[in-house]
């Protein structure tokens, strides 16, 4: 429940001081200052640590006690003597008070049933780095930081165009934490737009504390398996999908920015892609796509062919698989699943460990748990070289999130090719695919431009074509602006 607070600021300085300080009792890092000038009774209240103290001491302190006698604390000489990059008047208490927790400098003056508020906000931040999520070979080095602030110089580094657009709101009945919304005026899908805006707006929840919490609260299928709005880190990518008419999405706190609408294929494409050669860069997209399948049906594959079909393997390749298979006392399925429970323990063991010995532990993990599984008779030798190309062929996925829907799927897949074969991966295909195509992102298909069969589009799916040949933006976002280059 919201907290009530006064909207009226009292004329009376010794009444503000009175109420604040009941109002944020019992915290130590809220400084109250009072002091005098032309015999009127000041307050100035800031938050030590997200207030920066030297601007206080230096330009606002300072001079106001320097100039004590020059001044008659009306709006005009207040402005033109404090030399502060930006102060504004506010006539309501409860607006004051948010700024004042977001790191503001609040000034009270004794007869005056106004407040001036004074730019004065900081905040500990690490400096600009290097995702450490999304690598890349050639490409720029500088990922988002947790400073929303940061965040937006960083794309306006690369958009400098009077028509980007940043618009600014506060998420969060609590915590009210910091988002903005980035877009190009004159490109943007203007029904994409609005149906962002009403999703945050009808966002009513104590504390946003990431990016991730706005990202399960606006997507339009609550119980998704795959990601309907894209999570990342690179500002070039956020750049490049503002210029396609797309809308992003800053959470301060969060070094991952989102990207709404988002389609299947837009997350197996990296900055990689359009930096390097479009022959280097088909090749490693057609590869990805190819990685997907193998990890998707590799270990149902395998399951089909040695429990029901084998008819269909060679001679020698079939003598091989059976000798290996020899002491084994598990059928397939259930070899396939063991092998995925443990792989399962072995990532979420390595994520949780400390970097320094959590690579140590997949290792040495895997290679001794995987040899003792085997010499046990758990499993057999080939079932662990799928499972490895499996898992290896998962990981070529540019997003953590598709990987982590792709393994459930790929459960399904095992547990309906171990009951029915052949028949079981093509009913799995079948469920995986209508899955898919029922899937919508802000109102644009989820296998877009697959389902639009717009053949102008497929430039960039599972081929990239050379980059002079992308004259139009993609026509399923419907944008204003539809050229990209003359």
């Amino acid at each position: 429940m919201e907290e009530k607070i006064k909207e009226v600021i009292p004329f009376s300085v010794n009444e503000i001081n009175s109420y604040l300080k009941t109002l944020l009792k019992d915290n130590s890092d809220i400084v109250f200052r009072e002091f005098r000038i032309s015999n009127k009774k000041c307050l100035l209240v800031f938050i030590d640590g997200i207030s920066d103290k030297n601007l206080i001491n230096n330009f606002v302190m300072e001079t106001l006690l320097d100039n004590n006698k020059l001044v008659d604390l009306n709006e005009k000489q207040l402005f033109d003597l404090l030399t502060v990059s930006d102060i504004k008047k506010s006539i309501n208490l409860k607006d004051s008070i948010i700024d004042l927790l977001c790191g503001e400098t609040l000034l009270f003056i004794d007869g005056k049933c106004e407040c001036y508020i004074i730019a004065t906000r900081t905040s500990p931040s690490r400096g600009v780095g290097e995702p450490s999520g999304e690598s890349v070979i050639r490409g720029s080095r500088d990922g988002f930081t947790e400073n929303a602030r940061m965040n937006t110089s960083l794309i306006r580094r690369r958009i400098r165009d009077t028509r980007l657009k940043i618009e600014t709101t506060k998420i969060g009945v609590r915590s009210k934490t910091d988002i903005a919304i980035v877009y190009m005026d004159d490109i943007v899908n203007e029904d994409i737009l609005r149906r962002v805006k009403k999703k945050l707006e009808d966002i009513n929840i104590d504390a946003i504390l990431d990016s991730g919490y706005i990202e399960q609260l606006i997507e339009e299928d609550k119980w998704s398996i795959f990601p309907q709005v894209q999570a990342t880190e690179r500002p070039e990518v956020v750049s490049s999908a503002i210029y396609e008419g797309k809308v992003c999405i800053i959470v301060d706190n969060s070094p991952f920015v989102l990207v709404t609408p988002s389609t299947f294929s837009n997350l197996f494409q990296t900055p990689d892609d359009y930096n390097l050669r479009w022959i280097y860069s088909t090749f490693s997209r057609v590869i990805r796509f190819f990685a997907l399948i193998i990890s998707l049906v590799l270990p149902s594959l395998y399951i089909s062919v040695t429990s029901f079909h084998t008819s269909i393997i060679p001679a020698k390749l079939a003598y091989s698989i059976a000798s290996s298979r020899q002491g084994i006392a598990f059928p397939p399925i259930f070899e396939a699943v063991i092998m995925e429970v443990f792989l399962a323990f072995l990532l979420e063991a390595i994520v949780r460990l400390p970097k320094a010995i959590g690579s140590t532990i997949g290792i040495v993990g895997g290679i001794v748990i995987g040899q003792a599984a085997v010499s046990a008779g758990l499993v057999s030798p080939v079932m662990i070289v799928v499972v490895a190309l499996t898992i290896i062929s998962g990981f070529m996925s540019p997003n953590y999130e598709v990987m982590l829907s792709v393994r459930l799927f790929r459960i399904m897949y095992i547990v309906i090719s171990g009951i029915l074969g052949f028949y079981g991966i093509i009913l799995g295909t079948f469920i995986f695919l209508t899955y898919l195509l029922r899937i919508e992102s802000f109102g644009i298909p989820y296998l877009s431009p697959i389902v639009n069969m717009r053949k102008r589009d497929f430039k960039d799916i599972f081929v990239k074509y050379p980059l002079y040949l992308f004259k139009d933006r993609p026509k399923y976002m419907n944008t204003q602006d539809k050229k990209r280059q003359g």
